[in-house]
């Protein structure tokens, strides 16, 4: 994880340095509302500790981190009513994935239709 950018937006709201909407948030991870989101519920969810990709959280992180994760994500579908009508779960890593920020963080979408999930090219 040498390669992690400490002055990333979400390490700076990680460390109070930014203001941010909490949804929830544990040991582990926190939730909280996207700045322009993309639907009534635009939620993010990210790991405390400095992971860059979900390959990073996946190979690098404790059993405690990942099931803090998971539960987030959780309380959050909760939190909006969104598990009823169903939602969406994004992430995006790396330059082919639109990764915009180095710090791992899942999108949960809902509360609206949220379409197809890409459109074929050619």
């Amino acid at each position: 994880m040498a390669d992690y950018d400490k002055g990333n937006i979400f390490a700076r709201i990680l460390r109070g340095e930014i203001p941010n909407d909490t949804v929830f948030e544990n040991a582990h991870a926190l939730a909280f509302r996207d700045i322009q989101p993309q639907a009534p519920t635009h939620v993010l969810v990210i790991p405390k500790g400095p992971y860059r990709t979900w390959h990073d959280f996946a190979r690098d992180g404790t059993a405690a981190e990942h099931s803090a994760f998971v539960q987030a994500v959780a309380a959050v579908t909760t939190a909006d009513s969104v598990e009823a009508d169903g939602y969406r779960l994004i992430v995006n890593n790396g330059d082919n994935g639109h990764q915009d920020v180095p710090h791992l963080h899942m999108h949960v979408l809902g509360g609206r239709p949220v379409g197809p999930m890409l459109k074929r090219q050619g």
